[in-house]
């Protein structure tokens, strides 16, 4: 199969039978042979009822259904699963990413043989304020964060290699960082097209300023995870070792100067009067909370149960 066109959504009703009419003209003027999998988020208007439409009609659209909202990467992640195509294409249901894109992604996965190749909605028609600026600053940190060079993290319109989507673990709201979770699990070759942005059609954008925030602190996470996921002992135990070693040689420091003293016929105060013996205390507290922090990390890591992060009430076709 040459093709797997994931659609995640979420109340798309009313742009549902125009995306799926322009996928299909796509894939019949390109002779591809495909599979569309609508992934339903837990849509709470008649979306669903649409895609069993799709489905009863055409047997290569397949439909997930949650149960509830669950969110973009958990969509993706069950997408991702049941992928059969040789090249899996990402894109939003709002009529903002254009299937006519399609073909020029094919042929940079199969012809110039890419693992991955982002959208890059260089024009954009959103608000300058809302999500222009705030989308600019937060692509340039994840540049600097991750070593990807992408101009668009967002972009939603993405394809990839089988391989790829069957190697990376998509969790919590890392939809965004796909390319770093690729990059770290050893696939190198991530491109970028430029793609069109259109304006959006029907209903109101699932995804507020909080987006960028959220966006902020998982970059963190995956700046992290991609450094001592395996080995978080080496960040907290190295942290912990060093400040607990810091607070004791003070604390003893503390104590040799004042039996010194003591030894001496000199004057000396009591420890508990001097404020670097508080600071040695709280140095080795501190150190010694990161280095459990460390070992409890690891203990958890090796025990850890993958529990399903979803729950899927239907599907169709699969």
């Amino acid at each position: 199969m040459n093709l797997s066109i994931l659609i995640p959504l979420l109340n798309e009703e009313e742009s549902l039978q125009e995306l799926y009419n322009w996928i299909i003209k796509v894939m019949q003027s390109n002779n591809y042979s495909y599979e569309i999998i609508f992934v339903d988020d837990g849509s709470t208007d008649n979306s669903w009822t649409i895609i069993e439409g799709f489905s009863n009609e055409n047997s290569n659209v397949k439909g997930i259904r949650f149960m509830k909202n669950f969110g973009k990467s958990q969509a993706l992640h069950a997408g991702f699963a049941k992928a059969k195509g040789d090249v899996i294409i990402t894109m939003d249901a709002d009529l903002q990413d254009s299937p006519d894109e399609i073909p020029g992604l094919y042929e940079m996965i199969t012809a110039e043989k890419f693992d991955l190749v982002s959208g890059w909605k260089k024009k954009r028609y959103d608000s300058v304020v809302a999500k222009n600026l705030p989308s600019k600053l937060f692509n340039w940190a994840a540049r600097k964060t991750s070593g990807v060079e992408l101009n668009d993290f967002n972009c939603g319109l993405k394809a990839y290699k089988n391989t790829v989507v069957k190697n990376i673990e998509v969790s919590g709201e890392m939809h965004r960082y796909i390319p770093v979770l690729a990059k770290n699990a050893g696939f190198n070759k991530i491109g970028e097209k430029v793609v069109i942005h259109q304006a959006r059609k029907y209903g109101e954008t699932k995804f507020g300023m909080e987006r960028f925030i959220n966006g902020f602190l998982d970059l963190i996470t995956i700046w992290f995870l991609s450094r001592f996921g395996k080995r978080p002992m080496h960040l907290f135990g190295a942290m912990g070792s060093l400040m607990f070693i810091i607070g004791f040689l003070l604390a003893g420091y503390i104590g040799v100067s004042k039996l010194y003293h003591m030894y001496n016929g000199m004057r000396y105060s009591l420890v508990t009067s001097n404020p670097w013996f508080f600071i040695a205390l709280t140095t080795m507290i501190l150190g010694t909370q990161l280095f459990l922090a460390g070992f409890l990390g690891e203990i958890i890591l090796r025990t850890k149960n993958n529990e399903e992060r979803y729950k899927v009430s239907r599907e169709v076709n699969f």
